[in-house]
């Protein structure tokens, strides 16, 4: 039999074909090589192979047959082409653009194959001269035949397969080439499996390996926590808000628990079933931030060994957080604005565009739309985060509530260091209600895992500065004339109040007695600020 296709000149060697279709799993790897074998047969012209797709943006503009399209969700997309040329050698016919690029369903001989999944042979092009798109090319390539299959599995038809032959194509030679596309469409679908496999299987990985580290961070405050009235108040913006997909800025001083808030946004959201993806905006070196947001292709720059998909990528179908949003840099917000207006991203040294689903929460201790006046942030991009604004309430306006946490975090203490629960008697709750907490819950949290510490009498006890410290907002309130500084001089106060943290903790930056818990600030925002200061002693 192979004997007899193979004097016929169309086929080639298809055992050898499809023995080889069923070892590889890959489209970029499956198409080229069916294309390149069936047209190593001596009296084949061209052949090619259209995959049904969804059109990209630009298609429909460019396509030769857009006013035959009977609707735009799907047609065939040219992914594999190969053949000989008789009129110009030089001719590049694995080209995939060109007229022919794309064929709606049901428009034109080979749409009509994708509609109905059945097979057409047309012997003679002499008799039936219908179907011909280019007489011209058919005349001066000497074309006699053509046959096209559909590529199908399970009833759904994948593609098309067609072959322009310059003979007239025998029984044989049609029935293996129905075998060979009946095989094709079945490789096509096992590969397109393996794909979505391998791509959840990435994206579980890094989903898990993103939730241990979360797991490791979660929870810092806990659940909201207090039955003060400014807290009510924001249980109950969550409740209205929650349930959309609207945009969500929470404003608030460091430590008031913004990240907490996020957290119960998404639970009481429609996308509680998918990731909540955290990005510390202060934490992320400057080079890094189009990396860190929308993934990079291997090799894409140094150290980039492998794919490895963006924050915007993980939290698809979920809630990207952005925490500290007021600190990236004004020249890298456009392209984020860019992103949350189209829903598209591409990976840095990728020219694919992936659509995206995400519901965006941010977080700043800044004036945002004072930053925006001023010019140091985007308006744009604030009108487009602050859809809903949420101000949180420092602990000093819901001192009822310092009871409710002071044993919260007892508990929590307690359980962690294997000791009896220390006793809060009313004096500690006086004390803590009369402190000014600058670092707000975070800072109550750490005295109190302090006193825990050094309870082991069961005694509670804190040291806390003999003058209460002001707030930044009493100080920006102060009518008393200031001389405005310089970014630079800013950065420089900055820099200096850091050193000095970290000399008094001794260089220690985590923990209870560390620089980032006397500065009231995350670990994290304080190691990103020692690099961008330079500060080599740390």
């Amino acid at each position: 039999m192979t004997n007899a296709i193979q004097n016929s000149g169309l086929v080639g060697d298809p055992k050898r074909l499809l023995l080889e279709l069923a070892e590889l799993h890959q489209l970029t790897e499956l198409l080229p090589l069916t294309g390149q074998r069936l047209s190593e047969a001596s009296s084949v012209a061209l052949v090619r192979i259209w995959l049904t797709q969804p059109p990209l943006p630009d298609d429909c503009s460019s396509c030769r047959f857009a006013s035959e399209c009977p609707n735009r969700e799907r047609c065939l997309h040219l992914v594999a082409s190969s053949g000989r040329s008789l009129i110009d050698v030089n001719e590049n016919w694995q080209r995939l653009d060109g007229a022919f690029r794309r064929f709606p369903i049901g428009v034109r001989k080979v749409g009509q194959i994708a509609a109905t999944g059945k097979s057409l042979e047309v012997t003679s092009v002499e008799q039936d001269r219908t179907w011909i798109a280019n007489p011209d090319w058919i005349a001066a390539e000497q074309i006699t035949s053509f046959v096209g299959h559909p590529l199908m599995h399970r009833g759904e038809v994948l593609g098309v397969l067609g072959v322009f032959a310059r003979e007239r194509p025998g029984d044989l030679c049609f029935e293996w080439l129905r075998m060979i596309a009946n095989h094709l469409g079945a490789a096509i679908a096992n590969a397109r499996a393996l794909e979505e496999i391998e791509s959840l299987r990435k994206r579980l990985e890094q989903e898990n390996e993103y939730l241990r580290e979360e797991v490791q961070q979660a929870a810092a405050f806990g659940d909201l926590i207090g039955q003060a009235p400014a807290l009510q108040a924001v249980t109950r913006q969550i409740e209205l808000v929650a349930p959309t997909n609207a945009a969500v800025l929470i404003l608030g001083e460091s430590g008031t628990g913004k990240e907490v808030v996020a957290r119960e946004i998404h639970r009481h959201s429609r996308r509680a079933e998918r990731p909540l993806i955290k990005v510390n905006c202060a934490a992320i070196p400057r080079e890094l931030y189009e990396s860190e947001f929308f993934g990079h292709a291997k090799g894409a720059f140094t150290g980039a060994l492998r794919d490895r998909a963006g924050r915007f990528e993980l939290a698809d179908g979920g809630t990207l957080f952005l925490d500290e949003i007021g600190e990236i840099p004004l020249d890298l917000q456009a392209k984020l604005l860019r992103v949350l207006q189209e829903g598209e991203i591409e990976r840095i040294g990728e020219e694919r565009t992936r659509r995206i689903d995400v519901r965006i929460i941010a977080a700043t201790n800044r004036n945002l739309r004072a930053e925006s006046e001023a010019g140091r942030f985007r308006q744009d991009l604030f009108y487009r985060l602050s859809v809903f604004p949420m101000e949180l309430p420092p602990l000093r306006k819901r001192l009822e509530d310092i009871p409710l946490l002071a044993e919260h975090f007892l508990n929590r203490f307690a359980r962690q260091l294997g000791r009896p629960h220390p006793r809060l008697t009313l004096a500690n709750v006086q004390e803590l209600q009369q402190y000014a907490w600058p670092g707000n819950v975070r800072e109550l949290q750490h005295a109190l895992e302090r006193a825990c510490i050094v309870a082991a009498d069961g005694r509670l006890r804190f040291d806390f500065p003999a003058t209460p410290s002001k707030q930044p907002s009493a100080l920006a309130e102060s009518s008393s004339p200031q001389r405005i500084l310089t970014d630079e001089e800013l950065r420089l106060l900055e820099a200096n109040n850091t050193r000095a943290a970290l000399s008094k903790c001794h260089g220690k930056v985590y923990g209870a007695n560390g620089a980032a818990a006397l500065l009231g600030v995350k670990p994290t925002t304080l190691n990103s600020r020692i690099k961008s200061f330079g500060i080599k002693e740390a």
